[in-house]
């Protein structure tokens, strides 16, 4: 999915909400544990309840290889299930990959060829040879860290040389490798009055923006700074829509929280005059 298509998807579905699924098997509703794949029944009810609103889903990989080789499984039926069913969502692997050319090489095959992910998320750490690998699949996308939400974030990405912050300085040098049609980055909301100084930099990029909802973002302040006029966001919600309910009816709460961001972010959509 290329980045016009992927905005065409945003005014289709009056939407640019990413929905996080962080399956962890501990959380799931009880009664889906008799199932042969408890993550895959949750994800699938999960998805058909939520795809009209969602544009894109970002399966966590930690849920996922915490399980071994039943979580992988559980993991490529996800994939495949969206391929099959939603053909234009917007599939992100959260695996926050980056190593040596080689060895990242190995990575982009695993989850651009073998389980046809559109991005996977990058950490720029050690440098161009370690995220370019990932860039040399043409219709794929690398979402690069940028500022991230943790408390550890200031320890490094805050760091200050030459009045340039560190992660300003990954935005920058990024740009060597790749244009908005291939580099997206992650900001999280938390940080959302960083946004402003971001889209100096980045003016047309994509964001990937965690945060929102269980963690205490705020969607407001996340669009006032961070949208652009072809939106350039990606907000992830995932506890609060996949987790809102814990019973038979989990799913039906799913919906029902996903369409409530939905209506958010439609307003926010009409108001920037995008839609």
């Amino acid at each position: 999915m290329n980045y016009e298509q992927l905005f065409e998807q945003i005014k289709l579905k009056k939407s640019f909400l990413c929905t996080g699924l962080d399956s962890d098997y501990e959380k799931l509703p009880k009664h889906l544990l008799l199932q042969e794949s408890p993550v895959f029944e949750f994800n699938k009810q999960i998805i058909d309840a939520t795809a009209e609103y969602s544009v894109a889903y970002k399966p966590n990989l930690a849920f996922y290889e915490s399980l071994g080789v039943k979580g992988w499984q559980a993991l490529e039926k996800t994939v495949d299930y969206i391929r099959g069913n939603y053909a234009n969502i917007f599939i992100i692997a959260d695996a926050k990959r980056g190593d040596i050319g080689n060895t990242s090489k190995l990575y982009a095959k695993a989850f651009f060829e073998n389980m046809n992910f559109d991005a996977v998320t990058v950490a720029p750490y050690m440098g161009e040879d370690s995220v370019t690998p990932f860039l040399s699949y043409n219709s794929k996308w690398v979402i690069l860290l940028a500022l991230t939400s943790n408390k550890g974030a200031d320890d490094f990405q805050y760091f200050k040389e030459n009045d340039t912050l560190l992660f300003e300085k990954v935005l920058k040098k990024s740009q060597e490798w790749a244009n908005k049609e291939r580099m997206m980055y992650v900001v999280g909301a938390t940080r959302a009055e960083m946004l402003q100084d971001i889209r100096r930099i980045i003016p047309e990029h994509f964001l990937l923006v965690p945060g929102v909802g269980a963690q205490g973002g705020s969607l407001q302040e996340v669009a006032k700074f961070g949208m652009n006029d072809k939106c350039g966001l990606l907000v992830n919600s995932s506890r609060a829509i996949i987790f809102a309910d814990n019973t038979e009816n989990f799913a039906i709460v799913a919906k029902q929280k996903a369409k409530e961001v939905q209506t958010e972010m439609e307003i926010l959509l009409k108001q920037k005059g995008i839609i």
